[in-house]
């Protein structure tokens, strides 16, 4: 297996960074978006370890995505970095895509999202239905818009650190600080925060720059296939029953939902990060994600 970074300039200040993993060239690419105050390395090891890995050793031609400063994109997030969701639905995101469709003359049939990612490419997809044509199938691990459940983790993470304690971190540090608070492997920028926020507590999921209506746009297209997953032991970040709700609210699709534990056959009951780093994922779910793609393979 053979790994490159390529680096895609997408402004005149920021650049962003795309992991590419692949045994065979020709293979069919999967491009794959971490979720919020996270970077690509959740889906792949320095060691080569990671779903993006595994899929490269089963034939595909994987490209893993760091968003704007996050991971290895530059300059990294600091006080001055004033883009947010709305940048990354529409220059960032299209500017991966035009980058691999350059590289490989088509846009990647498959996608692979974590957490928040998935929101932001169905927003994709939502604003952009024409890329709907050229993906075979996507997959969501923990993917959830709104955080409904009500329970102590939910409670203590989204109502107290999320909604409470960030902002006010940020209003001192004018960014979101996660990795040096330890608790996301990078930071976030205030405006990123404060649409993630408004989304997360809302039934409306509408752009706050321009008022695009993600909700009402979504429901008149027809998705690709995608198979949400969930963990059981993730109490609120992708709460299963949330994850449903994010399924149900995308409107038009042939859909598959699946929680990770040890009720339904699997080695352990996964959690958020977990269900993507764990050393058994390799032997217990990995393989159905290769299958699931193989399966939906366009003629």
């Amino acid at each position: 297996m053979k790994n490159s970074s390529h680096y895609i300039p997408v402004t005149g200040i920021d650049t962003l960074h795309l992991k590419r993993f692949w045994k065979e060239p020709a293979g069919p690419p999967v491009f794959m978006l971490h979720g919020a105050i996270e970077n690509g390395r959740v889906f792949y090891s320095e060691s080569g370890k990671g779903l993006a890995p595994y899929l490269a050793q089963s034939g595909f031609d994987v490209y893993v995505a760091d968003m704007r400063g996050h991971g290895e994109s530059s300059p990294p997030i600091g006080r001055g970095s004033c883009y947010g969701q709305t940048e990354a639905i529409v220059e960032d995101i299209p500017a991966f895509i035009s980058f691999i469709l350059r590289l490989r003359g088509v846009v990647p049939p498959y996608w692979v999202a974590h957490s928040w990612g998935g929101v932001l490419l169905s927003s994709f997809l939502a604003r952009y239905p024409e890329y709907c044509a050229g993906i075979s199938s996507i997959v969501y691990f923990g993917t959830s818009r709104k955080e409904r459940v009500r329970n102590f983790h939910r409670f203590l993470i989204v109502d107290l650190i999320w909604n409470l304690f960030c902002p006010l971190v940020t209003m001192g540090s004018g960014y979101l600080p996660a990795r040096q608070l330890g608790f996301g492997s990078d930071n976030e920028t205030a405006k990123y925060l404060r649409q993630c926020r408004e989304w997360v507590n809302s039934d409306k999921w509408v752009d706050s720059d321009d008022g695009f209506d993600y909700g009402a746009a979504i429901k008149k297209i027809k998705l690709p296939p995608i198979w949400y997953i969930a963990a059981k032991n993730d109490p609120a970040l992708g709460n299963p029953e949330d994850v449903r709700d994010t399924m149900n609210e995308a409107g038009m699709q042939e859909s598959r939902y699946t929680v990770l534990s040890l009720d339904n056959g699997n080695r352990h009951d996964y959690g958020h990060i977990t269900m993507l780093t764990h050393p058994d994922a390799v032997n217990d779910h990995f393989p159905g994600i290769a299958d699931w793609f193989r399966q939906h393979k366009k003629v």
